[in-house]
């Protein structure tokens, strides 16, 4: 999935504030509802509502309502994929909060309850965004007294094992520095496959994997199979062998329950259309056949009429060291018919916007085919998408697929507004914290909301469908840094169409004093804001955050010789202000450029340099400084949800009358719940 993570919504979680006639008409027609319902360590979380719901039929309802099931059966994968003991580890924590007999009122109970909710949040034992490992803060001789004061048979001990030797390995796993210390490295003086605690692969060097799948060779060189997205690869005995996931194969378990409300959902399904794709889907997780897996792509983006809609799947490779092998994930949603009239103005303008794009001619589609763009109400999270979603999302991924059939591209409207009527709950703001000025203020509230939601909406429907490879590209030539590359061009396709007089034109901002406000809120977070997120004298490594570094210091270090960035002191303070953002707006043009030239071309090396100069090293003195600046201001630097429930009614007689939604208080209450009710795999000891 390309996405947006920050996909602008993190961005809103910290720095936006009450703006925009949205946020003010949902927080009148819920004056009680609570977004924010816990916080801890760097975390906050919060629930989202679903608006319309008793808008929908009641078929619309159930088949919703089946993909929701669905969209949590996954869930033990993705904590799988994420580190091959994770499971153990969570099953351990499960236990002791569920049986523990001791004392809960102590501070090292209390800590240990702050170290159960980051690895849920996580899904495992790494920290979701800095990929390194989440150490404890309480003793080993504690939390091995937890284990013996806790119910021993319901532990994931291995068949005949002492609980005090699986204590011992429990606790080894936990606390040893040296034991998994890094989910996905980054840094290419490692070998970035052996030093990741990721499961995708086992046994194997980089070099070997990249033999491996160089020596694959696609039926059709037009339309080349994702090799090596549904597997795990593994060497033993000197013999490399790939594990798949599927029906009998790999995550079995699993896949046999997602498929059950799958064919659920295919039986109740709005149209033809979706039966056929979803047949495909499950025939798929059946086999496991990668051609199987295009031909639902390709009929699943055909489907641009449905009011409901979702994602299952192994989608995203951002965990995967060389961006290949990808997470499991769900989201099940529904149009937003309203907010949609903004995507459709867009997508029915996207050859215009192709055609005057700054990236070279060769680069351009002569013709851009099946860009639908929607906005969205998520209904439920799974795997990946949860708890930290995506605001913004565009797929199929495969190149060929969106160059020959389109794609679809979707901002969800009900994430963003969570994020924002969170964010009014604190009473204290980074937006004043960080903006160089009273003005840069007064435009973020006029203009904020409606310039973050176009900037997503331009992201994902047209920058991500935007240009195309030269002929006899590899897709996959960028490999480590084509994430990062690919979130930064969308990015900058956004960007530079932000100030571009043609939206006024077409009825999408009332003047570019919206762009102006996303062009001060994107510097601000890729060269200040972001850094708190990030632990001290640590490199940046997602592919979003990298992607935003790459953008702000490209145009800082380019639009400083112009003096269209200052960077200046105040009260001690670091500030940027952009002066000309007409100007700022060329130097996003240019990067463009750049970046398209290039993943066309799939120019390793240059993809490499442009990343290890802009996108990875802070100064250590700024960064000191923005940590001990949001430490006063206590907000915490990221946010993810619970889910709603979704319960069938039914009348006296038995039959189900409509499908309630209600909205959870407890974060680690559905964490349990979904352990109990959703846990499919066996642990791997």
């Amino acid at each position: 999935m390309k996405r947006t993570i920050m996909f602008t919504a993190i961005i809103a979680c910290l720095i936006a504030i009450p703006n925009g006639a949205k946020a003010q008409s949902e927080t009148q027609k819920e004056p009680a509802f609570k977004y924010v319902i816990d916080e801890f360590a760097d975390i906050k979380v919060m629930r989202y509502q679903i608006p319309n719901w008793d808008n929908l039929t009641l078929g619309q309802q159930e088949y919703l309502y089946y993909l929701s099931e669905a969209s949590k059966c996954g869930r033990d994968i993705l904590w799988d994929q994420h580190y091959k003991y994770n499971l153990t580890v969570r099953k351990t924590l499960e236990n002791i909060l569920a049986t523990y007999s001791g004392k809960r009122e102590s501070e090292e109970w209390d800590n240990f309850e702050v170290y159960a909710k980051r690895v849920f949040f996580s899904n495992g034992i790494h920290h979701h965004y800095a990929e390194d490992k989440i150490m404890p803060t309480f003793s080993k001789l504690y939390f091995q007294s937890l284990i013996t004061s806790s119910t021993s048979k319901s532990f994931p001990t291995n068949k005949g094992e002492k609980l005090s030797n699986f204590s011992e390995r429990i606790t080894d796993i936990i606390f040893s520095a040296k034991v998994a210390p890094i989910r996905k490295e980054s840094d290419n003086t490692k070998d970035i496959v052996l030093s990741s605690a990721v499961n995708f692969y086992e046994g194997l060097t980089r070099a070997e994997v990249e033999k491996y799948y160089s020596e694959k060779t696609s039926p059709d060189q037009n339309r080349p199979l994702s090799y090596g997205l549904n597997s795990k690869l593994i060497k033993e005995g000197g013999k490399i062998s790939e594990k798949t996931y599927k029906l009998g194969g790999m995550y079995s378990g699993a896949i046999k329950e997602i498929l059950y409300w799958l064919e659920k959902a295919a039986k109740v399904a709005e149209n033809d259309n979706q039966r056929v794709y979803i047949g495909l889907l499950v025939k798929y997780y059946k086999t496991g056949d990668l051609k199987i897996w295009d031909d639902y792509n390709v009929a699943w983006a055909r489907d641009i009429e449905s009011q409901c809609d979702f994602v299952n799947g192994f989608i995203e490779n951002y965990t995967d060291p060389l961006g290949m092998k990808s997470s499991w994930e769900a989201l099940v949603n529904f149009k937003d018919m309203e907010a949609t009239k903004r995507t459709e103005i867009i997508s029915s303008n996207a050859q215009w916007f192709e055609d005057r794009s700054p990236v070279a001619a060769e680069y351009k589609k002569n013709e851009v085919k099946g860009v639908s763009a929607k906005v969205i109400n998520a209904v439920m999270l799974g795997g990946d998408c949860y708890p930290t979603p995506p605001i913004g999302i565009n797929l199929p991924n495969a190149d060929w697929i969106r160059k020959e059939f389109g794609s679809k591209s979707v901002t969800i409207a009900n994430l963003s507004s969570a994020y924002d009527l969170a964010s009014m709950e604190s009473p204290k703001s980074a937006l004043q914290e960080f903006s160089a000025n009273k003005e840069e203020i007064e435009l973020a509230k006029r203009y904020g909301s409606l310039a973050g939601d176009l900037h997503t909406d331009l992201h994902e429907c047209l920058g991500h469908g935007s240009g195309q490879l030269l002929e006899g590209t590899n897709p996959g030539a960028l490999a480590d840094y084509s994430s990062s590359l690919e979130e930064a061009r969308a990015d900058l396709f956004a960007l530079y169409y932000m100030m571009d007089p043609y939206l006024i034109e077409i009825g999408l901002i009332p003047d570019l004093g919206v762009g102006r406000a996303e062009y001060d809120s994107y510097l601000r977070n890729g060269l200040l804001t972001q850094y708190a997120r990030i632990e001290f004298g640590k490199t940046v490594n997602q592919a979003h955050m990298q992607a935003r570094k790459l953008i702000s210091t490209y145009a800082y270090e380019r639009g400083k010789e112009s003096g269209a960035i200052v960077k200046f002191q105040k009260n001690g303070k670091t500030y940027f202000q952009i002066k000309d953002h007409d100007e700022v707006r060329k130097i996003f043009g240019e990067l463009l450029a750049i970046i398209q030239d290039i993943k066309s071309r799939g120019d390793y090396q240059a993809g490499k340099e442009l990343i290890e100069k802009y996108a990875v090293h802070i100064d250590p003195v700024l960064h000191q400084e923005i940590i001990d600046r949001y430490r006063k201001l206590n907000i915490k630097p990221y946010g993810g949800f619970v889910n709603p429930e979704i319960t069938p009614v039914a009348n006296k007689e038995g039959k189900i009358i409509k499908y309630k939604v209600t909205y959870p208080t407890d974060f680690l209450k559905q964490q349990l719940q979904y352990g109990k009710n959703y846990s499919f795999l066996p642990t791997i000891n």
